[in-house]
């Protein structure tokens, strides 16, 4: 018989990362979130404890201890969209934080997850930090670049890098046990995330629409998505979903668009929480799409995360997964 473990997720959003660990097998015993509105997405479709407010605020000795932490800490300070400032950024501390919950609770096993420019932000010496730091304790360090597409079955292009570290107190051979899961054939494409009825109208672009022309003119296909880049129309030529961003919650013509038999519109946040591999049942609350389309462009895809903690809970109950060569 299987063993259950426990999850304690940081800068849980809402839920990305939290449905990847139950689909393999774990518990979420509690999470954290300080976005209000996320945290309203997060009730509406977890029953385990939420702790809303600043993470810098938890009082450690009052949460129960878990045999997984896990958390996709704060990503602007190291994108290529935000401004790069790293640790100098209020927002990089964050992973220090994260390192506390390390140090009070010496979880089994830890998992990061941060945007791809992490890796080379400040030529690399951010990365070497973040390394040393979990070597220093005495956990393992394996990390991967993940793209949604290619390690998660959905037609959505996006590039993350996970970090997993296991406790070598407990695990002294994980680095011989533990691999990334392996890159799998896209065999879905975005016909099967897009609705094939005509959804609200105020998602469409008409001729009264300012754009519509340019829109009209450049967007020709139902097979792909299309991004307006300021002043022109970019196609995703690998017909997949181009990277879903938080940005598509401030409003203009950040949200991604297709072609469909009734018009071309915009992506609803639904289908967008569907290009993130949430399940068709996942609950909305009474909030504005602004702030659903912010949600799902925060969010890790579901099923990456379904498959790296599938080959965590093969190391905890003592297998191995099939080895493949680490990027780092």
């Amino acid at each position: 018989m299987k063993n259950k473990y426990t999850v304690g997720s940081l800068y849980a959003g809402v839920g990305g990362i939290c449905l990847g660990f139950i689909k393999s097998g774990f518990e979420i015993l509690w999470a954290n979130e300080f976005d209000k509105n996320a945290c309203k997405t997060y009730r509406e479709n977890f029953k385990h404890k939420l702790h809303e407010g600043d993470v810098m605020s938890l009082d450690l000795d009052k949460l129960k201890k878990v045999d997984i932490i896990a958390g996709g800490f704060p990503c602007q300070a190291f994108s290529v969209a935000g401004y790069r400032k790293g640790f100098k950024d209020p927002r990089g501390n964050h992973f220090f934080r994260m390192l506390d919950f390390v140090d009070e609770m010496r979880p089994k096993v830890v998992l990061f997850e941060n945007v791809k420019n992490l890796v080379n932000h400040d030529r690399g010496n951010t990365f070497k930090i973040i390394k040393k730091e979990i070597l220093s304790r005495n956990y393992s360090f394996q990390a991967k670049v993940l793209n949604t597409k290619d390690y998660g079955n959905i037609p959505h292009n996006r590039e993350r890098i996970f970090i997993v570290a296991f406790d070598y107190d407990e695990f002294p051979d994980c680095d011989e046990r533990f691999s990334f899961p392996e890159k799998e054939i896209l065999s879905k494409n975005i016909s099967t995330i897009i609705h094939k009825e005509k959804v609200d109208e105020k998602y469409y672009y008409r001729e009264d629409k300012y754009m519509f022309e340019e829109l009209n003119k450049s967007i020709t296909k139902t097979d792909t998505v299309y991004q307006w880049r300021r002043q022109y129309v970019r196609e995703n030529k690998s017909k997949v979903c181009p990277t879903l961003t938080a940005n598509m919650g401030t409003g203009g013509h950040n949200v991604p668009l297709i072609k469909t038999i009734h018009g071309i519109r915009k992506l609803t946040p639904k289908e967008c929480f569907l290009f993130q591999g949430f399940p068709k049942n996942y609950k909305f609350p009474k909030i504005s799409n602004g702030q659903l389309y912010k949600q799902a462009g925060n969010s890790v895809s579901v099923p990456v995360l379904h498959q790296i903690s599938k080959n965590i809970m093969t190391v905890l109950n003592g297998g191995a997964c099939p080895i493949k060569d680490q990027l780092f």
